[in-house]
């Protein structure tokens, strides 16, 4: 591997039960023993989790010691909104945001005053100057509603234009469609670090379900050995553990400045993926 100091992150998403809670904690424990630069928390579509983002993340940093980087869409919400949750995080503590532009909850049909994750991005430089450290999303294989490969690669360098620092990828297995995908942001002069996103593999039927509804694609190789291990839950986590530790070595070896990772709120994929690689030695 090359012999470089790389920044790790954890997402999380808000716990919906007081067991889940529980476990969260447990799982956040342990993750935080692994020293992450940062862990963030998801917001749900149209601000539905807005009170339990905003809970979590502040326990979550009063209690890790990690710093913990709220999830913040515009969809749904309004500036006066916005502007107060973006108070309220400053005032705690919290210096880095994910500004997405986020997904409409069903039946909702308003997008909200901010149409565009670039919009929140340049909303909340316009608000809090440079105090946040701004993440902002992208999309190796496009995102699932961009009219096409060329408009999406533009809507992501409005974001970095707007003010973001960095950026996190949606999670994917080809890693020929992230290397492209970085080439094509080097010719837009998109000098920002791009950190891929990495999800584990543990279960099929929700990996497929995510994959489709996100855009991100399963090779037809590992979908093929995956359905074929059918409800062989322990063949699928340690082929999972295999293929993902292949991938997120590569991508380090290849110069990838970091890893986000998924966590879908578990500790032990994420434990064996990093034993593997020793990724403490990097971190």
């Amino acid at each position: 591997m090359i012999g470089q100091q790389l920044r790790f992150s954890f997402e999380f998403f808000p716990p919906k039960t007081d067991a889940g809670l529980e476990k969260f904690r447990v799982v956040r424990s342990q993750l935080a023993q692994l020293k992450p630069e940062f862990f963030s928390v998801t917001y749900g579509a149209g601000g539905s989790t807005r009170d339990t983002t905003l809970s979590t993340v502040l326990e979550t940093q009063n209690h890790s010691g990690i710093a913990t980087a709220p999830h913040l869409s515009s969809v749904g919400d309004t500036r006066d909104s916005l502007r107060q949750l973006l108070n309220q995080y400053k005032d705690e503590g919290i210096n880095r945001i994910v500004a997405l532009r986020g997904d409409l909850p069903s039946g909702m049909g308003a997008t909200g005053e901010l149409t565009y994750a670039s919009d929140l991005v340049k909303f909340i430089r316009e608000e809090t100057g440079d105090h946040f450290q701004l993440e902002v999303a992208a999309y190796p294989e496009v995102h699932p509603q961009a009219v096409s490969a060329d408009a999406d690669l533009k809507a992501f360098k409005l974001k970095v234009d707007a003010g973001a620092n960095s950026a996190i990828t949606q999670y994917f297995f080809n890693i020929e469609a992230y290397h492209y995908f970085m080439d094509m942001c080097d010719k837009a002069a998109i000098d920002i670090p791009i950190y891929p996103g990495i999800m584990p593999i543990t279960n099929f039927t929700n990996l497929a379900r995510f994959s489709d509804n996100c855009g991100a694609e399963i090779p037809r190789w590992i979908r093929k050995r995956l359905e074929g291990y059918g409800d062989d839950i322990e063949s699928i986590k340690q082929f999972g553990e295999e293929v993902i530790t292949r991938l997120v070595e590569t991508l380090i070896d290849n110069g990838a400045p970091g890893i986000h990772f998924y966590t879908m709120n578990q500790a032990k994929p994420i434990l064996a993926i990093w034993d593997n690689l020793s990724l403490n030695e990097l971190a």
